[in-house]
């Protein structure tokens, strides 16, 4: 069977568009309409993101497996450059499924975005506090005062709020640029700040190739990796949804068994250095774990929920608690791990 993958790099105001005046119809000629026989499926077409900073949505993508599974269905890729565009993505319909940290997640569901979180792809540790080599700034504390780079609504952002706070910095004693993930390491490179708080694997890149160093790494603030989707189209098209969360879990099982694979895909796919990208996936990334979103997830983002509150980003504490309540779709992973066993 042919395999029809088509990668959209545009903003996803344009892919709405086009999508339009396409003309495609949902649910034609599909199991859930009444149709009979295998290859039938809901809907026609899949909204689908990749991402360097989720390395399970590549193994997808590269072995084809959502095009060789959903027959009939037109199986669009569009990259995310972070948790930010993810969302803005996914609330204007541009994607049906999108890559963020949880704490993004969280804070696009208090705010009325109505997503669910589907898969958990991963514990990282893809954000830490980074300087220049030669910066005089060698601890959290030396902050107080400086211009950091940070891309708001990202796990980076949420990641250096929690920083100062436990540092005892308020907010409004250190600058914060507002820029793009790449754009944060360029600002940093340049002069334009004194610290960024990264994102790998821009981060890892940066350590390797400007000498840019990591003052404060801790997992704990690291949210999880969340596999969302818009609410509609969980609850539309719960078909398509399980074979993408099916089509995660295996790609889950091919990265354990084939980690030096997946570092030169993700080298490949974020034109970094295989040795960088082996950083990451080897020694920032833990890709073995329950894909289920669960406790573990709600307990970390119950510490960042009043974080937004505080910092103004979530209108009051209560959008938090019902964003928590309606936040996760479990069943869809709780059944591909079912299948797997």
């Amino acid at each position: 069977m042919r395999i029809r993958r088509h990668t959209v790099l545009a903003s996803g105001l344009a892919l709405v568009s086009a999508m339009a005046m396409s003309g495609c119809v949902a649910g034609e000629g599909s199991a859930a309409a009444g149709g009979e026989g295998a290859g039938e499926w809901s809907t026609d077409t899949l909204n689908i993101d990749f991402a360097t900073y989720n390395p399970l949505s590549l193994v997808v993508r590269e072995q084809g497996w959502l095009e060789e599974e959903l027959d009939g269905v037109e199986v669009t890729w569009v990259q995310s450059d972070g948790s930010n565009t993810a969302n803005e993505n996914l609330r204007a319909e541009a994607i049906d499924f999108g890559s963020t940290a949880g704490s993004a997640a969280l804070l696009a569901r208090a705010n009325g975005s109505p997503i669910r979180t589907v898969d958990i792809y991963s514990q990282p540790e893809w954000a830490a506090i980074v300087v220049p080599g030669d910066s005089t700034i060698k601890d959290v504390a030396d902050l107080k005062g400086a211009s950091i780079a940070a891309t708001k609504g990202t796990d980076p952002y949420f990641f250096l709020l929690q920083t100062l706070d436990e540092a005892g910095i308020p907010l409004d004693e250190v600058e914060v640029q507002n820029l793009q993930h790449a754009d944060g390491r360029a600002a940093l490179d340049n002069g334009s700040v004194d610290a960024w708080s990264g994102l790998d694997p821009i981060m890892a890149a940066a350590e390797a190739e400007a000498g840019d160093t990591l003052i404060y790494r801790n997992i704990d603030f690291n949210t999880y990796g969340f596999l969302n989707a818009r609410e509609e189209f969980v609850d539309e098209h719960p078909d398509v949804t399980q074979a993408v969360v099916d089509a995660y879990e295996q790609a889950r099982a091919w990265a354990l068994e084939n980690p030096e694979e997946l570092s030169a895909l993700l080298a490949e796919v974020a034109s970094i250095d295989p040795e960088v990208a082996s950083t990451v996936i080897e020694e920032r990334t833990v890709l073995d774990l329950d894909p289920v979103p669960g406790d573990k997830q709600r307990d970390v983002l119950e510490v960042v929920g009043p974080i937004f509150v505080e910092s103004g980003d979530v209108a009051a504490q209560e959008d938090v608690d019902t964003a928590l309540d309606e936040l996760f779709a479990p069943e869809f992973a709780q059944e591909a791990v079912a299948s797997d066993g």
